[in-house]
């Protein structure tokens, strides 16, 4: 026998709930990795050049520090570029040996303002600026001034030359860092805010269709690792046109926004319920079995009849409920789609059968509505399995067998 899972009250996830990338890291590692290792690399290059001018190098021992820093770097940068990924402590800790090799650099040569000027932190900057969380980014703010120090004493006279000095290149080096690292900080926050857009329902609040299909792999996975089933509910609100024409669409929207709180409050954490269309929402997540699935859907069921939307007017929801065990070949997006398929002609029969009720998806054949193949129903037939192809709104729906798929 299964056992009901209790009713969790926590949020389920939204479109915003889904991570994206940490603060002070770059969206891809391969591309900060990449970055990284190409600014190691230049470094090390160029650097390397004072080796082969006379004059620009102290003699002695001090040479063979500056080889063996230059090595360094150029061996960092070829095991960032063959290992293709990087941390953010990684980061942070070669942007602070940047800051050191500056400092070796500068007091490797015989003239620092002429053949190391701070000019050359701006490797660093650069990198602090992009790759950096504020934190490490302060760090890096206050060792500029350290290095500048450490660099340039002993090159004036009097301190008065080199106070001045140390300001002015800091102040310029860190005015760049902090621009740059505002700018890339606007930019984050913009694609966070356009990427919820384009995975959030306007009216809602909920995931859209382009939000579910970005979720299918996450599920996918998660239910082969666990051992469950993925299960799909389709849910549509019972005589929502009527609702439309008796009251108006201000109303049906504020239906569909009380309806959709409801549900919000209902479903697991780890459940991607997402609007679809109209008065047509969708739930996916996992379940033990069949029976826990429909559990879920009879929760959610009466969610909706005891909502605030129910209060002024009776509103009801019919749900079909379809349960897969996901294959280990098998394409997330198309099996998701055959998967919503099956529970959405579930949700018809359940209209069918009366509405305000759950019907789950069988092994039997079921017809398609003609309600739901407007234009391009394609069916070709091999003995014993039917095949019926829909064009769906979404774009890219591919045929659906409606025969035995659980």
């Amino acid at each position: 026998m299964t056992r009901e899972r209790e009713p969790d009250t926590q949020r389920h996830r939204r479109p915003e709930d889904i991570p994206g990338p940490p603060p002070g890291r770059a969206p891809d590692d391969r591309v900060t990795a990449w970055c990284l290792a190409a600014l190691l690399a230049v470094g090390a290059g160029l650097g390397s050049l004072n080796l082969f001018i006379d004059g620009v190098l102290r003699d002695g021992p001090t040479r063979w520090v500056y080889l063996a820093t230059m090595l360094v770097l150029a061996l960092l940068g070829a095991a960032l570029a063959v290992r293709r990924r990087v941390d953010a402590a990684t980061t942070a800790g070669l942007v602070v040996l940047g800051d050191v090799v500056y400092v070796v650099v500068a007091r490797s040569v015989t003239d620092p303002m002429l053949y190391a000027t701070p000019l050359m932190l701006l490797f660093c900057c650069a990198a602090a600026a992009w790759f950096l969380g504020p934190r490490m980014l302060v760090i890096h703010l206050v060792l500029v001034v350290v290095a500048c120090t450490a660099a340039l004493a002993g090159n004036y006279p009097d301190t008065a030359g080199l106070v001045v000095q140390v300001t002015v290149n800091s102040v310029v080096l860190d005015l760049v860092t902090v621009v740059v690292f505002t700018l890339r900080r606007r930019v984050e926050r913009l694609l966070t805010h356009t990427r919820a857009l384009s995975s959030t329902d306007p009216l809602t609040g909920l995931a859209n269709r382009r939000c579910l299909v970005e979720q299918a792999p996450r599920i996918w996975r998660q239910a082969r690792r666990e051992g469950q089933r993925v299960v799909a509910l389709v849910l549509d609100l019972d005589h929502f046109k009527r609702l439309n024409d008796a009251f108006g669409h201000a109303a049906g929207d504020d239906v569909l926004r009380a309806v959709a709180d409801a549900l919000t409050r209902t479903v697991r954490p780890t459940d991607v319920l997402a609007r679809t269309g109209g008065e047509e929402l969708v739930v996916i997540g996992l379940a033990g079995d069949p029976a826990e699935a429909r559990q879920l859907a009879e929760r959610l069921r009466t969610a909706v009849a005891t909502s605030t939307a129910g209060r002024d007017r009776e509103v009801t929801v019919s749900i079909g409920v379809a349960v897969t065990r996901p294959g280990d070949t098998e394409d997330p997006t198309e099996a998701l789609w055959r998967l919503v398929d099956r529970a959405d002609a579930a949700m018809y029969r359940a209209k069918e059968s009366g509405r305000d009720q759950v019907v789950l998806a069988g092994t039997q054949l079921v017809p398609l509505p003609a309600t739901r193949s407007p234009a391009a129903l394609v069916a070709r037939t091999r003995p014993g399995v039917r095949w019926h192809g829909l064009t769906a709104s979404s774009g890219g729906a591919p045929p659906v067998l409606l025969s035995s798929l659980s």
